[in-house]
């Protein structure tokens, strides 16, 4: 990126220095002594980019931990529903409560061994029903499956930073 007394400057548009209206092109095509004669510099492009799982904007984490919500005075910000008797919203018992990353990383955990062990539930339900025994390769996958959801879970829980929750590859069973 190009700037001109402090100002970004792009290389393909017309600007003027002092009393000289420079061409668009004339940047690209102008050596670095001739920029830097008129005043223009070049400074690094700003890496503006983040993983919108784990962060708002640069820099700004998403919450890593579950937090419950409160008003402004202080206290618990509770789930409301709509009442037909007074055609308004009341308060239940429930407070309000922002899952955290870990918890929604763990609930993706959950879905994705549910998932592989759909497949083989039939087999399971057959063997309930005592048509036919489960046989030992299904049996150690499914194990594998949980275990290997049982050890996901523990390195989220372990984790004390977004970084380290950004840095975390989870496995599974192929």
């Amino acid at each position: 990126m190009f700037q001109l007394n402090g100002n970004p400057i792009s290389p393909d548009t017309a600007f003027t220095a002092g009393d000289i209206q420079y061409p668009a092109n004339w940047i690209r095509l102008a050596s670095p002594e001739e920029r830097a004669a008129i005043g223009i510099t070049e400074v690094a492009d700003e890496d503006t980019s983040f993983d919108s799982r784990f962060y708002w904007s640069k820099g700004n984490a998403k919450a890593l931990e579950d937090r419950l919500e409160v008003k402004q005075d202080g206290t618990p910000l509770m789930v409301q529903v709509y009442d037909e008797a007074t055609e308004s919203m009341v308060d239940t018992d429930k407070q309000v409560v922002t899952k955290g990353l870990k918890s929604q990383m763990i609930a993706q955990v959950k879905a994705t061994a549910g998932s592989l062990l759909a497949a083989t539930d039939w087999k399971v339900v057959r063997a309930s029903e005592g048509v036919k025994a489960v046989d030992a390769d299904t049996l150690a996958e499914r194990a594998a499956i949980r275990t290997a959801s049982d050890a996901n879970e523990a390195a989220i829980t372990a984790c004390t930073s977004v970084t380290q929750l950004a840095a975390l590859k989870l496995t599974w069973p192929v």
